[in-house]
């Protein structure tokens, strides 16, 4: 595919030209970021639709999983970064041997890409995560279960593309066995959670690292999905300055530029593992648009384009909710209860511009920020019971 790129000079003039790969709700606030200071931005990804479009300097039409298209669209640039894990990062091998700097890096990106190698990465780097196994099918794992190397109850995740919840399975007993993804995977003990939790890092090529407060995720059940977010999370402060201290750690041992998030769980018996990682703008980083000194967006950017790193600290208590498709609704996007949620004090609303609404789909987000953690909740439980995303 034959596409040449308008090239725009911004605040660091004609060069480096930053590309991202993907256009959907992350690139949008990439691009937000990038819009402060004048910095174009070019995006890859299927179409112009995507929530990125609008705001892209210019864009390649392509897929990202596509090493032609990976590698045409990153020759037009300086650096590359992604929005999502899943992309061709064959080409950004070649990409990397041609002179054009990738980050995250390739190597490194390979490895989280893969749940299974993920693990292997902890557990041959003493970094503390649960106990796992990896299997080939489901059979494998009935098999296992069978000659007692596998106990009930456990998780299984796929080893590659999953994301917001899907790709895992929750077996408690053995009625949840027809359920089990036919794929390459990992299982591990169904750990005792006290709490989910998160910490971010960012890195930059001069070996600068900060990382945010950690933060507290509450889940929506049925999707595995992160319902809201906290911060600061309800924690002690050993456990944060732990958390803090293994991202820091992590983002180096993995040759990251720009942003890792690394999400925890804290066990009931003071534990904290790591889950897993996510070298991008992360959900767990949204309420930093309006919670925090320097957004996660901007972060990433001055990890990636090797600027000095902002400040992360919280300015006041965030609450972040995600804002999902209703059950049950497809079809063309329609907004319900948004002037009745504005009048509610100290929210910030963030709509993804999706065209078209799914059950439980990622449209946006909105974050509370207020000096009371708990008034701040208050308000997000009622913002969520308010808005309603239909078709």
């Amino acid at each position: 595919m034959e596409q040449t790129l308008k090239i725009k000079s911004g605040l660091l003039g004609k060069q480096p030209k930053l590309g991202i790969l993907g256009a959907g709700q992350l690139g949008k606030m990439l691009a937000h970021a990038a819009a402060n200071w004048d910095l174009p931005l070019y995006f890859l990804d299927k179409s112009t639709d995507f929530p990125a479009g609008p705001y892209a300097a210019d864009f390649f039409t392509g897929d990202f999983k596509n090493y032609k298209d990976v590698l045409a669209f990153g020759r037009q640039m300086d650096i590359l970064t992604i929005e999502i894990e899943h992309v061709n990062t064959d080409a950004l091998l070649q990409l990397e041997k041609e002179g054009i700097k990738v980050h995250p890096n390739p190597k490194a990106l390979n490895i989280i890409k893969d749940k299974g190698l993920q693990k292997q990465f902890y557990e041959q780097r003493n970094f503390p995560t649960s106990s796992f196994q990896l299997f080939e099918n489901a059979k494998a794992i009935l098999q296992a279960l069978d000659n007692g190397s596998l106990a009930l109850p456990f998780v299984q995740k796929s080893r590659g593309e999953g994301y917001d919840g899907k790709g895992v399975v929750v077996v408690k007993n053995s009625e949840g066995l027809p359920g089990l993804i036919d794929a390459p995977s990992l299982c591990e003990p169904l750990v005792d959670i006290e709490k989910e939790l998160a910490v971010i890092a960012c890195r930059n090529e001069s070996g600068q690292v900060v990382t945010y407060p950690m933060v507290e995720m509450e889940f929506e059940p049925s999707a595995n999905l992160v319902e809201f977010l906290f911060c600061p999370a309800a924690v002690n402060q050993d456990i944060e300055a732990k958390g803090k201290d293994i991202a820091g750690k992590l983002i180096e041992a993995f040759d990251i530029c720009g942003l890792l998030a690394v999400e925890f769980f804290l066990t009931k018996s003071g534990e904290l593992l790591i889950n897993e990682v996510a070298p991008r703008p992360h959900n767990s980083g949204h309420q930093t648009i309006d919670a925090n000194v320097t957004s996660q967006f901007e972060l990433h950017l001055q990890g990636v384009l090797n600027l000095p790193l902002g400040n992360t600290a919280l300015v006041q208590p965030g609450v972040m909710i995600n804002l999902l498709g209703e059950p049950g609704h497809k079809g063309p996007v329609k907004y319900e209860g948004l002037k009745e949620m504005m009048q509610l004090s100290n929210i910030h609303l963030h709509l993804y511009g999706k065209k078209e609404t799914r059950s439980l789909r990622k449209m946006g987000h909105a974050t509370v920020v207020h000096s009371d953690l708990e008034k701040a909740k208050t308000i997000a439980r009622k913002a969520q019971a308010i808005f309603k995303i239909k078709s």
